[in-house]
């Protein structure tokens, strides 16, 4: 396997290290230490300037003073981030390597705990970790569905160290003030889904969710809204929570779920996560239904979706960007405490593969 190149996150933390560490920067060097080409790293100065990071000079660029103390700062101090998801499996261990990258590169240590999507209340694992003396900041994916979501998110926002939370949103009440987060707009992940069929011509379509969860409600809301903007005809059972996979009756699910697919001549689905996207492939392939000529599938998540036979179609978050952007915004309030709070959202993108063409002909 080769090496990727690096994505825009930490092509932008990798120089503002070298400016805080050298004080200057040149193009030569980043070419070798990123494997990027000169046009996209020109740009990538370009922006930093503009934002009043650098001063670009002949064949590279030099620090500004903030720039340089707000990385000098993060390292001489030192310390660890704790960080705490509701998985260490599926879509978080992006997360996290992108996050201990970072954290690396401002001389921080990781300390990593998992939570399950079941626990009521994290407050008590939360403390835990605080009393932690290494640990200066909290990056943070809560359940936001408990009785405990709202006393959790004033529990961060009162601790003795900052907090990002990572794709999550969330407000502090009764004031109703936002607090700091990075997230990925899975709104516009399912519209670019929607998109992708309705440009292959498919017009009746199909939404399958694995879990009911922050993620998968903007999923469905980006999909609602595309699908009626682009004349397609989801049809309201089709827009499916699944049960877990680990469930008795998941298969019977899958198999239900598809016979209402194919009795209403639904063309093309859209399953978030990849393992339940593979599912529905395996069933149909199993009853004769070719995907794509026959049914388009389009996973959620890009996990392993790459990796499949056929190789699925799927919306790729920018995990590892939204790792590394939550550790930038705590480093950076860990510099200044008295920044405006940030609300960091990014895009992501759709990998079209094997299992998507144009619906068959009636």
């Amino acid at each position: 396997m080769t090496d990727q190149p690096p994505l825009a996150s930490e092509r932008r933390s990798h120089v503002l290290a070298t400016l805080a560490r050298d004080g200057a920067v040149r193009l030569s060097q980043l070419i070798d230490d990123l494997g990027g080409s000169p046009v996209t790293l020109r740009r990538d100065l370009a922006q930093l300037e503009r934002e009043g990071l650098l001063q670009r000079v002949h064949g590279g660029a030099v620090a500004t003073e903030a720039t340089a103390g707000s990385v000098r700062a993060a390292r001489a101090q030192g310390g660890a981030i704790a960080v705490l998801v509701p998985s260490l499996n599926y879509y978080w261990p992006g997360v996290l390597r992108g996050a201990e990258r970072a954290a690396k590169r401002h001389g921080l240590d990781v300390v990593l705990r998992g939570a399950s999507y079941d626990l009521q209340d994290e407050r008590p694992v939360l403390e835990r970790l605080v009393r932690d003396e290494r640990v200066r900041g909290l990056i943070v994916a809560p359940n936001t569905d408990t009785p405990h979501a709202h006393d959790v998110v004033r529990w961060l926002a009162d601790a003795a160290v900052p907090s990002v939370l990572v794709e999550r949103d969330a407000v502090l009440l009764p004031e109703g003030t936002p607090v700091e987060s990075v997230t990925t707009d899975h709104a516009l992940g399912a519209v670019l889904a929607a998109r992708h069929l309705a440009n292959l011509g498919h017009r009746r379509v199909g939404l399958i969710s694995s879990r009911d969860s922050p993620t998968s409600r903007k999923i469905r809301a980006g999909w609602e809204a595309a699908c009626a903007e682009l004349g397609l005809t989801p049809s309201d059972h089709f827009e499916t929570v699944l049960p877990p996979r680990s469930s008795q009756d998941f298969s019977t699910v899958i198999e239900q779920t598809l016979d209402t697919a194919l009795g209403a001549r639904v063309s093309a689905l859209v399953v978030h996560s990849d393992p339940e996207a593979m599912a529905f492939v395996d069933l149909a392939l199993d009853r004769g239904i070719r995907v794509p000529d026959d049914l388009s599938v389009i996973a959620y998540d890009d996990e392993v979706a790459e990796l499949f036979t056929p190789a699925l179609t799927a919306v790729s978050p920018p995990r590892s960007d939204v790792g590394a952007a939550a550790v930038e915004l705590l480093a950076q309030r860990l510099d200044d405490p008295n920044r405006p709070a940030h609300r960091v959202v990014l895009n992501p993108s759709l990998n079209v593969r094997g299992s998507t063409a144009p619906p068959p002909a009636d």
